[in-house]
């Protein structure tokens, strides 16, 4: 009796020249799937390593490996059909009757519900989306992965529209709300270990593979489709991977890997690679949040227009639509920051009407409003002039938003809405305390900072970092903290974030008292004195305070929920007398030390965040600022996060490239002399100038931001926006254009 195998053949690596034997294969064998997944870079890269490094994957180890016993051999008299389709203008054969294994939602003629080719069951295949997660990977453009994704998301709105809440989630790796903070917690050692069961490969040739490609999802990948299979388990569900995931995040220990190899072995082609990704936290594909919400919005003006999707024009012929139907996303996302919420709601309910079935409510982090940085007094006269304004201190500390919900429950969350209720108990011991009246339920926008209690003064927030994050015991602790309250964004069923700063405040006072050392208002000075405003200055830096705060008090004086308003701006007092303010940078890449750096990066290329565009922007190299201590932690943190390249999402000069390349997982703090134009970086590239990017000269390194996740770095406007501001910019933009001085002086 014949023997078949349901497997998938591990893709043919290209050999050097002279290893070649036999005749050439004709371009239609190379692309069947046998020999080459369709669309499927990241392979070629495995395949380059394996020709240099292990020739046909064989080590000595794995020669004597034992085949996997997990399930007996299947025997049938046939081989599995196969069919011939075409992938843009790559002919390939289908070893599935579905055409499960070239599923391609980037395709330009790509129909929501004739494509689908799961609508016969409905019920959303794991394969689609780890074959979408595949194509987003090996695509460049941002606005072509966007549109790849919402191709991907109407299909399951038609199909199988339960579906959608786990797609959404899986597609920024997430199980839940982040600040619930449910996490996997699976260590890479963990997943070699249920590879290796799960394929009978030895651990140190995983190990081997993984430091090569850099990529243990790819050699996930590599190992289960090079195994010769047994009966093939059941397809795997979105639904029902979205739910084993889960089930491992809320257990620990050694019982993960019995989870992890049931998923496993069921895996087919790219399901492997994005499994373990998931797993490991770093999915690789370069959506983030913004990208995913502009493809909902899309996905849902193309489900319904349904009937113009054959054209694939729905993006240019609606563009209005999508660009309206995305903004009322992303607004009620920044105030809904729940994605269960919202997603049964826009397949329920009309886009127009999202914001009132996805209210704010405490116990759910807002988006905090940011300020715009500023080099002096003139520019706040500039901008305020005419207008009610408020000067507050700006204290050293950490932003924290508290929140009090109908039960009575207390919850503080950080301005990236991680969780940290269980970092100050002591807040929550004498939260009653800051009641002036019955007050039901809140959310105050505020900033925690360490506190002398015989003193009775403010400690740099570097006091403030040594507090323990989990575990805390109210009696042990030994750095006290002070609340600085300085917004009421809800009170008592009632959103406040549309009402002016004036109400708010008045609000805030008539509920709310100071209690020594423990709440306080922020120091707030009512002027439009600039005089007065420098003086105020000089007061807040003399009570250890990092300078002020500017707002409007009643026009264009709402919260502007995740937007950085120019209605805010922030005047510190260690400005420099060019720049105006410190920059929040990325670390992408370093360089490897010589001389006494020698085992240690002795540079780094630090990027800035581009929101529109969703990546990161070279914008200067660093090597000063740093103790011989700096760079040994630096270097034993970022050696964990290494990766084989560069993302699709760093943009960069090849004359700037670094030795290593990062994951962008850490923000720096940075100071420099000024700004200037760049023929190699790439921050804020058209923006100013239509071809070079912005650098620092003379960067140097302040501190770490923990407080900041990447996304949250200095923005490329931000930088565009400190360029210009600067003295010798301004004076030679007048200089270039006498028109513009006549345009100021009138």
């Amino acid at each position: 009796m014949q023997k078949s195998i349901t497997s998938f053949f591990k893709p043919k690596c290209d050999v050097p020249e002279k290893q070649k034997q036999g005749k050439e294969k004709s371009k239609t064998e190379d692309t069947t799937i046998e020999n080459k997944l369709p669309l499927s870079t990241p392979h070629a890269t495995i395949c380059k390593a394996e020709s240099k490094e292990v020739k046909d994957v064989k080590t000595e180890d794995e020669e004597n490996e034992p085949m996997p016993m997990q399930l007996p051999l299947k025997e049938t008299g046939t081989a599995e059909p196969t069919r011939k389709t075409t992938i843009g203008l790559i002919s390939t054969d289908s070893k599935f009757p579905d055409g499960a294994d070239i599923y391609d939602p980037s395709s330009e003629m790509y129909h929501p519900l004739n494509d689908a080719y799961w609508k016969a069951k409905g019920v959303t295949p794991y394969l689609a989306l780890a074959r979408t997660f595949q194509v987003i990977e090996e695509t460049k453009g941002r606005l072509k992965m966007i549109d790849t994704l919402s191709n991907f998301f109407c299909s399951v709105m038609l199909v199988s529209p339960v579906d959608l809440l786990p797609c959404v989630y899986l597609s920024i790796n997430q199980l839940a709300p982040a600040y619930e903070g449910l996490e996997l917690g699976v260590a890479e050692t963990t997943l070699m270990k249920a590879i290796c069961k799960a394929t009978g490969r030895n651990l140190a040739h995983i190990k081997s593979q993984t430091h090569i490609t850099g990529d243990l999802g790819i050699v996930a990948e590599q190992s289960r489709m090079s195994q010769r299979m047994m009966f093939q388990p059941a397809q795997l569900t979105v639904r029902g991977v979205y739910s084993k995931l889960k089930e491992i995040a809320g257990i620990s220990g050694q019982s993960k890997i019995t989870h992890i190899y049931d998923v496993f072995v069921a895996c087919r082609l790219s399901e492997a690679r994005f499994f373990i990704r998931s797993l490991l936290g770093k999915l690789r594909i370069g959506i983030a949040e913004l990208s995913l919400l502009t493809a909902l919005a899309i996905a849902l003006v193309k489900r319904n227009r349904l009937s113009d999707c054959k054209t694939n024009k729905v993006c240019d012929i609606y563009k209005d639509e999508i660009a309206n139907t995305t903004l009322l996303l992303k607004t009620t996302f920044c105030q809904c920051p729940n994605y269960d919420i919202i997603i049964p709601a826009i397949l329920k309910y009309n886009i127009e009407d999202l914001h009132k079935h996805c209210p704010m409510h405490p116990g759910m982090p807002l988006k905090p409003m940011l300020a715009q940085p500023t080099k002096g007094v003139h520019e706040v006269l500039e901008r305020f002039s005419g207008m009610h304004i408020t000067c507050e201190w700006k204290y050293d500390g950490e932003r924290a938003q508290i929140h009090l919900n109908d039960k009575g429950e207390i919850s503080i969350f950080s301005r990236n809405s991680e969780n940290n209720t269980e970092k100050y108990p002591d807040l929550i011991a004498r939260s009653k305390n800051v009641l002036k009246t019955a007050v039901q339920s809140y959310i105050l926008d505020s900033e925690i900072v360490a506190w002398d209690v015989e003193r009775k003064q403010i400690l740099p927030f570097q006091v403030l970092s040594t507090r323990k994050r989990k575990n805390v015991d109210i009696e042990e602790i030994k750095v006290q903290v002070c609340v600085y309250i300085f917004d009421l964004l809800y009170i008592n069923g009632a959103a406040l974030v549309t009402k002016p700063l004036s109400e708010r405040r008045k609000l805030l006072l008539e509920n709310f008292q100071e209690v020594e050392g423990e709440w306080r208002f922020a120091t707030a000075l009512d002027t439009n004195d600039m005089d007065e405003v420098q003086q105020f200055l000089e007061e807040s830096i003399k009570g250890n305070c990092e300078g002020l705060m500017v707002k409007t008090l009643d026009t264009e004086a709402t919260y502007e929920i995740a937007k950085r308003s120019r209605n805010w701006l922030k005047l510190k007092k260690d400005y420099l007398s060019n720049v105006g303010d410190s920059l929040d940078l990325v670390v992408i890449g370093g360089y490897k030390g010589k001389g006494r750096r020698t085992g240690a990066y002795g540079g780094f290329l630090l990027a800035c965040y581009d929101t529109d565009n969703e990546e990161y922007q070279s914008i200067c190299k660093i090597g000063t600022g740093f103790t011989d201590d700096d760079l040994k932690a630096h270097s034993e943190f970022l050696s964990k996060h290494v990766i084989s390249g560069p993302k699709s999402y760093f943009r960069y000069d090849s004359s700037v490239e670094p030795d290593v390349w990062f994951e962008p997982v850490q923000v720096w703090e940075v100071k420099c002399a000024d700004l200037s134009l760049s023929p190699v970086h790439r921050a804020a590239i058209g923006i100013v100038d239509s071809e070079r990017g912005i650098s620092l000269r003379f960067p140097r390194f302040i501190r770490i931001r923990e407080d900041k996740s990447a996304e949250n770095a200095t923005d490329a406007t931000q930088v565009a926006h400190m360029y210009q501001s600067q003295d010798q910019v301004k004076n030679n933009q007048k200089m270039s254009d006498p028109m513009d001085i006549e345009n100021d002086f009138y």
